[in-house]
C-alpha cells in the first residue's frame, strides 16, 4: 500500500513538474544551467527532459525509500522512464505523421498518458519482484543524463532534436 501512494504521488509530481519544466528555462532569463534540465525549444528531444528528469528524481527517492524492501524498484523505474520516453516519441510521430500536423492539446495528452503509463509499470514490475541489475539502471541513468546535457548543446541534426517552430537545433 505504501508503494501505490507513493506512485499515486509521483505521477502527481511528475505531471506538475514536468508541466512547469516546459517554461523553466524561458523564466530563467535562459539560463544555460537550467536549460540542461528544462526545455530550451520545441524539439521532442527537449520535451522528453519534461518527463525524464522528473522521473529520475522520482527513481532516487524512490530508490533510498524502497530499496530494502524492494531491491527492483531503481530498475523498474528507469525501464518504465525509457519505456515512457519511447512511448512519446513513438506515438507523437506516429499521430503527426498519419494527420500531417501536430495539436498541443495531443502533445500534452501524450505527456500525461506516458507519465500515467510510467508509473503504472514501476508498480507492476515491482510488485512482481523481477530480478535486475541496479549498477546497469544506474549507468542507464547516468548515461541519459549526460545525453540530454549535450545534446541540450550540440543535438544531432535529426528531426528528433529540430525545433518545428524556429526550424533550429540545439540552446538558443
Amino acid at each position: 500500500m505504501k508503494l501505490l501512494k507513493f506512485e499515486i504521488f509521483n505521477t502527481i509530481f511528475i505531471l506538475i513538474l514536468g508541466s512547469i519544466l516546459h517554461f523553466t528555462f524561458e523564466w530563467s532569463g535562459n539560463s544555460i544551467l537550467v536549460g540542461t534540465f528544462s526545455a530550451v525549444n520545441e524539439s521532442t528531444w527537449e520535451h522528453l527532459k519534461l518527463i525524464f528528469f522528473p522521473m529520475t528524481i522520482t527513481s532516487i527517492v524512490g530508490y533510498f525509500y524502497f530499496n530494502k524492501t524492494n531491491p527492483n524498484y531503481l530498475c523498474s523505474k528507469v525501464f518504465a522512464t525509457l519505456l515512457s520516453m519511447a512511448f512519446i516519441v513513438i506515438a507523437f510521430y506516429t499521430y503527426t505523421g498519419v494527420i500531417g500536423t501536430r495539436f498541443t492539446f495531443i502533445d500534452i495528452s501524450l505527456f500525461f498518458l506516458a507519465t500515467f503509463l510510467g508509473e503504472y509499470i514501476t508498480y507492476k514490475k515491482v510488485v512482481s519482484n523481477c530480478t535486475c541489475n541496479t549498477s546497469v539502471s544506474i549507468m542507464i541513468l547516468i548515461l541519459l543524463i549526460l545525453c540530454f546535457i549535450l545534446f541540450t548543446f550540440t543535438p544531432p541534426k535529426i528531426n528528433l532534436f529540430l525545433d518545428p517552430i524556429t526550424k533550429t537545433y540545439s540552446i538558443k
